[in-house]
């Protein structure tokens, strides 16, 4: 594979089941902890005069609050946890018998066999069925949470409401739920490009706003033009699941930069991953190294 610019590639690659650990934060100084309770005396006299509410369920945000969201909303949001399949991310009791692996098929339907079969899972994770079957594009897919309740209202706000504030949140979700199982030697943060027409009318495109502050998170450069989308599609809120793969069939193109770069493309919502699969097929054709693939939340 042709490596871009001057970095090196890494001479072994560990599969996304059993990654590197992120490196540790650097630490702050202490004039950021300073600044940082400024802030924080701020929010509480603007609160007194201005008492905030949040977006989703208009409650004032009180105690336990990630601004703009309160802290019920917060911690009322569905977690996704292991174990799940270590390619696309989706949770083993999603699937049911589907989630078994190459490695457990064939060992018969008992309950024995059943339970033995779940503690396998839990102690060394296998491609769920889908997966096995037909592996895609990406390399590794991690998703936050469970779009539903408070989630899926805070992004119908943050999409359709214009509260670009909620990407605070949101995107500090996906860090902490799936940061640590992100591999080392991410070259940049690709943002899901959307759809000039509808970025005109949104005014933003919210996979960059996430994006954005993923990047810096992470320490990572954003790479917005790594990805364009050189074709209109039609939204795919209504579309069943091959007809979303139809839809975004070549709709996307990668840069030539990628060659040989891991990318960690971004995006909200993980429906059918048809979208994403697109977008990784396009890089994977320009020569990137393992891609991955991360949402706020996805749909189980």
């Amino acid at each position: 594979m042709k490596t871009g610019g001057s970095e090196p590639r890494r001479t072994s690659l560990r599969p996304p089941s059993d990654p590197p650990r992120l490196a540790s934060r650097v630490e702050r100084p202490a004039a950021s902890y300073r600044q940082a309770g400024l802030a924080a005396l701020a929010t509480t006299l603007l609160d007194l005069v201005f008492p905030a509410l949040c977006p989703v369920c208009e409650a004032s945000l009180g105690p336990g609050r990630r601004d703009p969201l309160c802290g019920g909303c917060w911690n009322a949001i569905a977690r996704i946890e292991p174990p799940y399949c270590p390619t696309c991310g989706r949770p083993y009791a999603a699937f049911g018998t589907a989630a078994i692996g190459p490695s457990e098929a064939g060992r018969g339907g008992g309950s024995s066999d059943a339970g033995f079969a779940e503690h396998e899972r839990a102690r060394r994770p296998v491609p769920c069925g889908p997966c096995a079957a037909e592996p895609p594009a990406y390399d590794y897919a991690r998703s936050a949470a469970r779009y539903e309740g408070p989630l899926r209202d805070a992004l119908h706000a943050f999409k359709f409401s214009g509260r670009r504030a909620l990407a605070r949140p949101l995107a500090d979700l996906l860090l902490e739920q799936c940061g640590g199982a992100l591999p080392g030697g991410i070259a940049a943060v690709v943002p899901v490009p959307l759809a000039r027409d509808r970025e005109y009318l949104r005014g933003f495109n919210q996979a960059r706003l996430l994006a954005d502050r993923l990047a810096g998170q992470l320490g990572a450069p954003l790479e917005p033009r790594w990805l364009a989308r050189v074709r209109a599609t039609h939204p795919q809120s209504d579309l069943s699941a091959a007809e979303r793969r139809a839809n975004v069939r070549g709709a996307f193109r990668a840069s030539a930069a990628v060659a040989g770069r891991d990318v960690l493309v971004v995006d909200d919502v993980f429906t059918t991953g048809a979208t994403l699969a697109e977008c990784a097929r396009a890089l994977r054709e320009a020569g990137a190294g393992w891609i991955g693939v991360l949402t706020v939340a996805r749909v189980v």
